[in-house]
């Protein structure tokens, strides 16, 4: 299977329940949404919340947190 958009998935971005990573503009949030017979992660930018949206499967989503966890991102820049 193709990764899906948000499009494809057919989910409405505002109905879902998203988590933010912290208060302010510019804050990460992800919403993890149950469609097309898969649970997919959503991350988008809070102050643009209807502009990019990624889209995560399950095996993505652990491989991005493990790196995350072991400090694979430690060393990014803004």
């Amino acid at each position: 299977m193709i990764k899906p958009t948000v499009a494809n998935l057919g989910i409405d971005l505002g109905a879902q329940q998203w988590r933010r990573s912290g208060p302010g503009e510019q804050a990460i949030e992800v919403a993890f949404v149950d469609a097309l017979d898969q649970r997919w992660i959503l991350m988008r930018v809070s102050d643009d919340p209807e502009g990019r949206v990624l889209v995560y499967n399950e095996d993505e989503w652990d491989a991005f947190l493990d790196g995350a966890k072991n400090g694979e991102f430690d060393d990014a820049t803004s």
